[in-house]
């Protein structure tokens, strides 16, 4: 495992999460969406896993899902949130879990699912290591995280404003990371065949406020260590909102939010699998493949 610095308070995180239990059915269209999307490429892949990780799952909202789909016979699903692990054990096998510290034995799990969770880990490296450690040999991890231009549109009008109302920026979005670092990332964790790709998702709002109080039911608001910890003043809030709707409001006065997911496939090394040709071995020569 790589040596980390704390970028979020994981036990802020965990607070935050238990609170959204609750009410995460009513604002968690985003970890829907994804989930499906990742369920899709599950499809996708022709096997069986008889013991599969839900890693973040939330209130459940993978489980919920699968329904006899993508070839597992047996979930078991992990949240950093206790309250959130609670109610996902309603329906199947859940514990209260940290990415960053795994209690999984090494070669336990054919499969390994992650939504929209890994983003919030400190030691990224390290953990996918540690995922990659519990998955047999030729296991597979599918997984989803926040990319680097998540919610562009909210950490500018924020940047705005605080730099009018209170002459300094603060940490209002968490750091992420990007598609080409994802992928590499994957690669030092010691995965096979690793992907990393991304994709687009904009919602539409009538309000900035609607979305930050969105964000707040689904968990995701700032956890950034980092952050000031004082409560936001009523004038910088109400400014961020004004400069959100003047740069990106449509002429209905609705405003969009961006989150780019980047999704994630690497397997577990097996000799099984394709291996790169070596150097030298091809058959026909440098100078017959250029004419």
């Amino acid at each position: 495992m790589s040596e980390s610095i704390e970028v979020f308070n994981r036990s802020l995180l965990s607070l935050r999460r238990g609170r959204a239990a609750k009410r995460l059915g009513e604002c968690g269209f985003l970890f829907e969406e994804t989930a499906e999307r990742l369920l899709d490429r599950l499809d996708d892949v022709k096997r069986k896993f008889p013991r599969a990780l839900d890693l973040g799952c939330h209130d459940g909202i993978l489980a919920r899902r699968l329904r006899g789909r993508g070839g597992i016979e047996t979930l078991v699903q992990a949240d950093l949130s206790p309250a959130m692990a609670a109610r996902a054990g309603i329906g199947g096998l859940a514990v209260a879990a940290d990415e960053e510290a795994l209690p999984f034995g090494n070669g336990t799990l054919a499969l390994v699912l992650s939504n929209l969770s890994l983003h919030w880990v400190n030691d990224l490296p390290g953990a996918l290591v540690q995922i990659r450690r519990a998955l047999k040999p030729d296991g597979l991890f599918l997984g989803t995280m926040l990319g680097g231009e998540t919610l562009t549109e909210l950490r500018q009008a924020f940047s705005e404003a605080e730099t009018a109302e209170e002459g300094g920026v603060s940490p209002r979005v968490s750091p992420f990371a990007d598609v080409r670092d994802a992928g590499d990332l994957l690669a030092r964790a010691g995965f096979a065949l690793p992907v990393a790709d991304m994709e687009t998702l904009t919602v539409s709002y009538a309000d900035p406020l609607r979305l930050m109080a969105d964000l707040r039911g689904m968990g995701e608001s700032n956890a950034v260590t980092e952050r000031r910890r004082r409560p936001t003043r009523r004038a910088t809030l109400m400014a961020a909102a004004e400069r959100y709707r003047a740069l990106f409001g449509d002429e209905d006065g609705r405003i969009p939010a961006t989150f780019q997911i980047i999704t994630l496939t690497a397997w577990a090394p097996d000799p099984s699998q394709p291996q790169p040709r070596e150097r030298g071995c091809g058959e026909v020569s440098p100078a017959e493949a250029k004419s």
